[in-house]
């Protein structure tokens, strides 16, 4: 009775070990795949602050005005939205120059303000050529006398996330090879104990696919519990940190959030079938000497 209790079962192995391993890298990886999304949404919100001041020349009638607006808002290059164009009179204007150097009248007399709409720009087509092809566009229409925008800001943001985006990249594949290589090694040792089982069954004709069959089921269910492991650390995590820091809650998109968690679960299913895989090819090609 003890020796039925003790004997091996194809495909058996410790799922403890197994399950841990995969469910840290998989979480390492979420923590990573989070901060990627919030990267990106603090890109969004710059992005969305981004715009370009359309300056209209005093003589512009108010027909011609809300005829300028129309138009400018039928532009592919503007942003989606309710307030993707905004007019500001020249009247507000004035009061926020006061507000900054002073009553300058005594100066100048009369406002030197222009009425101007503020034009937030699609995100495709935030880039240098775009931006001055839109500039150019903008101040062919007639009633306008300047379009401008901060060209240093629009170049630094395309640049500094370009750069952050390839970092971001490389690091997350370097991130992805360790950690297929950590379960690998994992699965690897977790197999060990299976090797004499696997060679009797290759001694008495038993095909490769009937004998890594037992295995790679068994690791898809281990992959996929560590998957939603994975996915719910993360999830209590992610929540415990907006909890503690409100502002991460502007940074967080749900349906991407909710796709990271899924990906986690898929992930965990391959990574596991892939490094079991190897595994066992590795002990099937052994020679009997190299088992001991």
């Amino acid at each position: 009775m003890e020796k039925f209790k003790n004997k091996k079962k194809l495909g058996g192995y410790p799922a403890i070990g197994v399950v841990t391993s995969i469910t840290l890298a998989l979480f390492v990886l979420g923590l990573f795949g989070n901060l990627i999304i919030y990267s990106n949404q603090f890109g969004n919100i710059i992005r969305d602050n981004l715009n370009i001041k359309v300056y209209l020349k005093s003589s512009v009638s108010e027909t011609h005005k809300n005829q300028l607006e129309k138009t400018i808002i039928g532009q592919k290059f503007v942003a989606e939205g309710e307030k993707s164009i905004v007019f500001i009179p020249k009247e507000d204007a004035e009061k926020d120059l006061i507000k900054q150097i002073g009553d300058y009248k005594e100066i100048l007399g009369e406002n030197p303000l222009k009425d101007a709409f503020i034009v937030k720009i699609n995100s495709d087509y935030q880039d240098t050529t775009n931006l001055k092809s839109i500039k150019e566009k903008l101040e062919k229409m007639t009633g306008v006398f300047e379009a401008t925008y901060e060209k240093h800001l629009f170049d630094e943001v395309n640049k500094n996330f370009t750069n952050i985006s390839i970092a971001l990249l490389f690091l997350a594949l370097l991130l992805i090879a360790i950690n297929f290589l950590l379960v690998n090694s994992t699965m690897r040792i977790a197999l060990f104990s299976q090797r004499f089982l696997i060679r009797s069954m290759q001694l008495v004709g038993a095909k490769k696919w009937f004998i890594q069959r037992p295995f790679l089921y068994r690791a898809a269910g281990y992959g996929l519990l560590s998957g939603l492991l994975a996915a719910v650390a993360l999830w209590g995590f992610s929540t415990y940190a907006q909890q503690r820091i409100p502002d991460l809650f502007l940074l967080h998109n749900q349906s991407q959030f909710l796709t990271l968690l899924m990906i986690l679960a898929v992930l965990g299913i391959i990574v596991a079938i892939v490094s079991t895989f190897f595994a066992i090819q590795k002990y099937l090609r052994m020679s009997l000497d190299e088992l001991y």
